[in-house]
């Protein structure tokens, strides 16, 4: 399945819109994860603990997304965008969302 930010794709015609598919994932932080991060603020750099989390939260929501437009028989989703949003104080939203679409080789 063809997953992308552009509303066209290439060598191919949209031929049916089936409607906007999204994924999400909330995820909590948890004290081991908490202990490094405040270890390598006082230090600097990157908080690697972290960045996994979040990448991880990229792919469980986006294998969601992926998994509507199959049901619903797409091709591809196109104008995919991500969201993030606060839930509560160790908690965030991490969403996906685009159009699925049918398409057609030209």
């Amino acid at each position: 399945m063809i997953i992308t930010t552009a509303s066209e794709i290439p060598a191919n015609e949209i031929v049916e819109i089936l409607g906007v598919v999204e994924g999400n994932t909330i995820r909590a932080r948890n004290i081991g994860r908490d202990i490094l991060a405040v270890l390598k603020g006082l230090i600097g750099g990157e908080i690697e603990e972290y960045t996994k989390l979040l990448a991880e939260s990229r792919e469980q929501a986006l294998d969601r997304m992926k998994a509507m437009a199959a049901s619903r028989g797409a091709d591809a989703v196109i104008n995919v965008r991500f969201s993030t949003s606060y839930i509560m104080s160790n908690a965030a939203e991490i969403l996906v969302y685009g159009t699925a679409v049918k398409l057609r080789k030209k």
